[in-house]
Parts: structure tokens; C-alpha cells; sequence
């Protein structure tokens, strides 16, 4: 098989899958090329070294990137066409200590709705961004937190100027003013933050809040009267607020900007035969008294609502067992 149509097949069955990640791996004798789907990441086959390298420099060609480069770190960019979507690819290389080169490709696309176990817990959400101020999600990586960002900002924000700041750009929606951080040029989100501020969006999403300054300049956007909507790593929607409390935050901010944590994840309906989002979210009086507690709970309705999901046989004892803690 000649490496354009490898190159071209393994696109397809990626984004058949809806896969998030394409990873092409190096090993000892063979490179790996597996994606990430919403049930994990999944292994497609193995390739000898040679046919993974001219597969990599494929890409990176083009990508626009350096072929003759292998050790140093590469990004590049392309848009494609790929089964009647149009699909943005964001490369990114980077060479082992044995000189092989290892490359994985986000996938981008358009904005799609998320499906949810109880829709009235998005309603919640919705109501929740009215009342403008912060707005933070959590959950693990692909648990659908950008796409949760994006339908609400475009649900309720008709008319309105939204902005996102991401790393990298996850999604493609034309109606937003998106920008994203380029740290070799020294485009970071703190810069790309302030740069906001200046612009005056009614809604600003911001990708991930990871740093003093950056939960600093987003709790201030809140006060301030935007809508900001953002996501932090926490392991449960009540440890959200020590999360933002580890980067700096008093409880006197949380108190007056946060307007509602959630926590999500993507499970399995078998009903249905197609992932859905559970979230738990916590705002209004029990919110506050969260912040003020020194020891905090991890969920609100979370184990009640899995709970339902198996007594139901909407989940499987399996989907059940792996998260019933979260």
C-alpha cells in the first residue's frame, strides 16, 4: 500500500470513529498507530519502521513541517475534506532519545452536539451562563468539555460576541472569534487574556485555566460582568473550587464570581449504542457552602444519578463499576 492511500485510510477510520487523536508511536521494531475514541484509546495495527517514518514525513510535508528534522519538537497545520466534513489536523513531532520520531494528530472538527443522560442538567447549565459571572467544567481529557463550552455559548449567545482562547483550537465555529496560544511567539494565554479584556466579548471561553495569573485575570473578567466560561483539572466537580483555591483564588472571589462548577463524563449508553455526557453540578446556596468549607464533599448528585443510569440498563455493570467514583 503506497504511504498517501495508508495516509488517507487511516484518516478515514479516524474520523469514522469521531476520534479525537491519531498517535503514530515508535517501538523497539515497529511503529504503533493507534486513535483515541470516546471509549479510550484503541489500537489500529503495527507498521514496520520504515513504512512509520515515510508515513510521518507524509505528514509532516504536508503539514508544512521540516522532514529533514527529527529531534526537535514540530507543529503544523492542515484542512481537509475527509468523508464530506471538513476536518482541521494539527500535527505535532517530536524525536525519542533512539532519534525516532513519534507524531500525533488532533483532529478538529465542527461543532456537535453532545448527547445527555438528564438534558435537564444542561438546561441548569444554560440558566446558570444567564447569570453571567465564571462558569468552570471539569473532567478528563475527551470528556466533551469544549464541545459542553461551545453549545452554550452558542445557544445563549446569539448576537453576541464570544471569544475563545484555546491550546490548541479544538473546534471550528465560524461565529466565534478564536485565538490561540503560540508560546514561541510568545502568545500566551495571559497575553491573549488581557488582549480580551480589551475587546469587550460577552462571553469569553477560555481552554483550561492552569496558572496564578491566568485564574487570576479570569476571576477579574467575571467580576467585571462577562460570561467566562472555562475548564481546571479537578477529580469531581466540589474539588474544582480547591483546585482554583490551589492557584491563588480567595474564597472572598469564589464567593463573588463563581457562578457554577460541573464536572463531566462520557459514558457508554447501551441503549442507544453511542456515548452520552453525565454531569454534577454544584451552584447557588450549596455552592457557597462548599467554598466555605475547609473539607468539601466531591459530588452533589453524581452517585444517585449512576445510580439510575444502572438500575435503568441505560449503563452496563462494567460502565457502572468504572464510574460510580467519578
Amino acid at each position: 500500500m503506497e504511504i498517501k492511500e495508508l495516509a488517507n485510510k487511516i484518516l478515514k477510520t479516524a474520523v469514522s470513529c469521531h476520534s479525537s487523536d491519531i498517535f503514530i508511536f515508535p517501538k523497539s521494531d515497529n511503529f504503533e498507530l493507534k486513535i483515541r475514541t470516546d471509549k479510550g484509546i484503541n489500537k489500529l495495527e503495527n507498521i514496520t519502521l520504515s513504512t512509520g517514518t515515510e508515513l510521518i514525513n507524509y505528514f509532516k510535508f504536508i503539514g508544512e513541517m521540516d522532514i529533514a528534522e527529527h529531534r526537535r519538537p514540530q507543529v503544523g497545520s492542515l484542512a481537509r475534506q475527509i468523508q464530506d466534513e471538513r476536518i482541521y489536523l494539527r500535527f505535532s513531532s517530536t524525536g525519542d532519545f533512539l532519534n525516532h520520531e513519534a507524531l500525533v494528530i488532533r483532529l478538529i472538527y465542527g461543532n456537535r452536539h453532545n448527547n445527555y443522560f438528564f438534558p435537564e442538567q444542561f438546561t441548569e447549565l444554560e440558566k446558570l451562563c444567564q447569570k453571567r459571572g465564571l462558569v468552570i467544567t471539569s473532567g478528563p481529557t475527551g470528556s466533551g468539555k469544549t464541545s459542553t463550552m461551545y453549545q452554550l455559548a452558542k445557544n445563549i449567545g446569539e448576537d453576541k460576541i464570544v471569544m475563545t482562547i484555546e491550546d490548541p483550537v479544538e473546534i471550528l465555529e465560524k461565529s466565534f472569534l478564536q485565538t490561540q496560544i503560540n508560546l514561541p511567539a510568545n502568545i500566551t494565554y495571559l497575553a491573549l487574556l488581557k488582549a480580551a479584556l480589551r475587546n469587550r466579548p460577552d462571553i469569553l471561553i477560555i481552554g483550561e485555566i492552569r496558572d496564578r495569573e491566568t485564574a487570576k485575570v479570569a476571576i477579574n473578567a467575571a467580576l467585571s460582568g462577562h460570561l467566562v466560561l472555562a475548564t481546571v483539572h479537578a477529580k469531581s466537580s466540589l474539588q474544582t473550587i480547591s483546585r482554583l483555591e490551589g492557584l491563588g483564588i480567595s474564597k472572598s472571589e469564589l464567593l463573588n464570581s463563581l457562578t457554577g462548577v460541573s464536572y463531566q463524563r462520557l459514558i457508554w449508553n447501551q441503549k442507544l449504542q453511542q456515548p452520552a455526557c453525565l454531569f454534577d453540578i454544584a451552584s447557588g446556596e450549596i455552592l457557597k457552602d462548599e467554598i466555605q468549607n475547609e473539607k468539601r464533599k466531591e459530588f452533589i448528585t453524581w452517585n444517585k444519578n449512576i445510580s439510575t443510569l444502572k438500575e435503568k440498563e441505560i449503563i452496563s455493570d462494567e460502565q457502572y463499576s468504572i464510574f460510580s467514583q467519578g
